[in-house]
């Protein structure tokens, strides 16, 4: 059973529920209906132009007020001059921090350590909570594997299964141990669901997916999330199969009432009630109003269709004041759950801002990702340089290093590249000259690019911080070609042509297609949007201080019309090779058609992406060895052990994320050519090796059949572990008797 976070100190769930019941047969139509109605809270005159709703019982919560004093204000009235005095919801969209910011999420799966994003999401709920917030909108864990999509920033990657695990740590962190702990905030797990699959990769937009892709690929993080407690679930604004999500009733009361008995609470996304006419799937308001909540949405997000709506709906028996009833008791059970009833306050201050700097750095060293490092330019070595050219818009913006969904963000925390470089060369006889070249990455004046040719000229190496501004990422900032944006290309070719080490350091909220540049930079480190400590971070790998350890929890694609592009994808009645694919410029003129492969591959970019799921390089290496099943066949009710031998063979001390890949053969609906099931994240010393075992079970074979009943079916499984999705180090097995059903 998947039950929102129970943690009522002193008032278990059977007396929650009593209260819920007594406060029900209290209130009034109106009264229900207002705890259904969010509003928008961000104007300065806030309390007066709420106060006389606030009385009256009209609002539920309240989105986007950070102020302390004046969400207490808020608290006071609902709680004191209101007939019930019901407290109010205070959300917010604490994504990535708050005042500290840590790593994009996207950036954060990148790091593959559960206990890390778990801790920065703590961080960023307890300096939210310090402002009043009492929930927010997040985690965002839609499978996303379309780098078009600005809202990829916010997700977790293109994989279930690393999707499942960091989705869960992230409820964790934001709902601590108990949801009743002033520094706790209400998860709030979005978009549900498939909305990651958008068509072109434009938000908003139709996702068309089958229901065994949808369950399969999109629901298993909502799952985990939910049984991970988290307090709140978020509707996708796309339509599933011709059915906004908003008004699906497969989505909000087959499989998440029904199928997981889920006991949370549903809210809209914004304004997507009234948006139901815009699809066209209703008519009027009153109509859409009608759809939602029959479907189970519980809170309209500042939409208002409830609150105009509801009580004639009730009235003329439309829907029957059971419905509105159960609609009331999930909003009311989270609000108990948060202690909102107890004497639940603001909290007392934020976090030590010392830890939340160490965390912050600690996350943004571990997500960057080393993609490229040719002839080992990197480490730099600050005792045998003189002169280092630093280039580029991103080279010293507080700002943008903060990446999307940042609104309470503060840039004066952030500590820049230049600024952490000039710190390290400090006390060196190295020396930085630094020119910007482009006001910013979208220009195309390269009026800036002489004096960064002379800088470069001049320099022993040259760092070029690229990418994309932190507004070209994020909700409705959508692109159709993700190459580096602006003149940069242009810069990158300059700078390559003084003759001296030109290394990239690129931040993003997206995969970029990089072949226009990659083969004119002797190194690349991918930084996402790394947050507020992501300069420090930065230098310290530039300069060795620390090693590159993060992996891609998303796939590069060489060019867009690849996408999408994905390790997990299904294998064709026609797979391709490497001895099967032609590039188009080495077709014969003439040639017979057959002489092209006739495999799945393009003709212009082969089959394979510009970097792979679960990449990434460092400064050592490590070698895989002695991989060993504990068996050749297991039985559904038996566990099968995988052990493998992991060794630094290189010269210094790393970390290495070891990763396990299946292969269910054949199913009765075709089974992905690789599937992540498990990882770990390993640290080893020079020369150290380390014996790193993984359990797999029936549950880690299950998948949702042609009937769309969850099982695993009997047969052969190949397995794979090693450093990322092309991992060669194998083995088979088989699961033996009939399948079996799974809950």
């Amino acid at each position: 059973m998947a039950k929102a976070q129970t943690i009522e100190a002193g008032h278990g769930k059977d007396g929650v529920e009593a209260r819920i019941r007594d406060l029900l047969s209290r209130m009034s139509i109106e009264e229900k209906v207002g705890q259904l109605n969010q509003v928008e809270g961000s104007a300065h005159d806030v309390v007066h132009a709420l106060g006389a709703d606030l009385r009256a019982g009209q609002i539920g919560s309240v989105i986007n007020q950070v102020d302390p004093a004046t969400v207490n204000e808020l608290q006071r009235i609902a709680r004191e001059e209101s007939r019930l005095g019901i407290p109010l919801l205070i959300g917010r969209d604490v994504i990535h921090g708050f005042k500290t910011v840590a790593p994009i999420p996207l950036g954060q799966a990148a790091t593959w350590n559960p206990d890390l994003v778990e801790a920065c999401a703590r961080m960023a709920g307890e300096e939210a909570a310090a402002a009043g917030v009492n929930w927010t909108f997040a985690p965002m864990i839609d499978i996303c594997r379309d780098p078009r999509w600005g809202r990829i920033a916010e997700s977790l990657g293109e994989d279930p299964v690393l999707t499942s695990i960091l989705g869960a740590a992230m409820v964790r962190g934001f709902q601590g141990e108990t949801l009743s702990d002033p520094t706790s905030l209400a998860a709030c797990a979005k978009h549900f669901a498939g909305y990651g699959a958008s068509e072109a990769g434009r938000d908003y937009n139709t996702t068309n997916l089958p229901e065994n892709e949808l369950r399969n690929v999109h629901l298993p993080p909502f799952r985990a999330a939910a049984e991970a407690g988290a307090a709140s679930l978020m509707t996708s604004f796309s339509d599933i199969d011709g059915i906004p999500a908003t008004a699906n009733t497969l989505l909000l009361r087959d499989v998440l009432r029904g199928e997981w008995d889920y006991d949370g609470m549903v809210v809209s996304d914004w304004d997507a009630i009234k948006q139901l006419c815009t699809h066209g799937l209703t008519e009027t308001e009153y109509e859409a109003a009608y759809q939602a909540a029959m479907a189970g949405v519980d809170m309209d997000m500042v939409a208002s269709a409830y609150r105009n709506h509801l009580a004639d709906l009730i009235a003329c028996g439309r829907i029957e004041l059971a419905v509105l009833d159960r609609m009331v008791a999930n909003v009311l059970r989270m609000k108990f759950r948060l202690g909102l009833f107890d004497g639940r306050t603001t909290a007392d201050a934020e976090p030590s801002r010392m830890a939340s700097r160490s965390l912050a750095k600690q996350a943004a060293l571990q997500s960057c990702v080393l993609l490229k490092n040719d002839h080992q330019t990197l480490p730099l070595d600050p005792t045998t340089l003189t002169r280092l050219a630093v280039i580029g818009p991103l080279a010293d913006d507080p700002v943008e290093q903060l990446g999307t969904w940042i609104f309470d963000g503060d840039p004066e925390r952030s500590v820049t590249p230049l600024a952490a470089l000039e710190s390290l060369a400090a006390d060196t006889a190295l020396s930085l000259h630094h020119v910007r070249a482009l006001a910013t990455t979208r220009s195309h004046d390269q009026s800036g690019f002489d004096e960064a040719e002379a800088a470069a000229r001049d320099a022993d190496a040259v760092l070029v911080f690229l990418g994309e501004e932190a507004i070209l990422s994020g909700e409705a900032h959508c692109r159709a070609d993700i190459d580096l944006p602006g003149a940069q290309v242009e810069l990158v070719k300059r700078l390559k042509a003084t003759g001296k080490p030109v290394i990239a350091v690129i931040q993003a909220g997206r995969p970029l297609t990089l072949a226009s540049v990659l083969d004119h930079l002797d190194a690349l480190l991918f930084a996402w949007h790394p947050g507020s400590l992501g300069g420090a971070a930065i230098a310290d790998l530039l300069f060795g201080r620390a090693c590159p350890s993060g992996k891609l929890p998303v796939s590069f694609p060489k060019m867009v019309g690849q996408i999408p592009v994905y390790y997990g994808h299904k294998n064709t009645g026609r797979p391709p090779s490497p001895d099967t694919i032609i590039h188009i410029d080495d077709i014969q003129a003439g040639a017979a058609q057959t002489s092209l492969g006739m495999t799945a591959f393009h003709l212009d970019a082969g089959y394979e992406p510009l970097f792979r799921f679960g990449f990434g390089l460092s400064y050592t290496s490590f070698a895989y060895s002695g991989l060993i099943l504990g068996s050749e066949a297991i039985a559904p009710d038996e566990t099968l052990t995988v052990q493998v031998d992991v060794t630094n063979t290189g010269e210094v001390a790393g970390e290495e994320v070891v990763q396990l890949y299946l292969r269910d053969r054949f199913g009765s609906v075709t089974r992905p050519v690789r599937e992540l099931k498990a990882f770990a994240r390993v640290a080893l010393e020079p020369g150290e090796t380390r014996q790193v075992r993984f359990e797999l079970t029936v549950e880690d074979l299950a998948f949702y059949k042609r009937n769309q009943t969850r099982g695993a079916e009997t047969g052969a499984f190949d397995v794979w572990v090693g450093g990322d999705s092309a991992a060669d180090l194998h083995a088979e097995f088989a699961l033996t008797e009939d399948s079996v059903a799974l809950p």
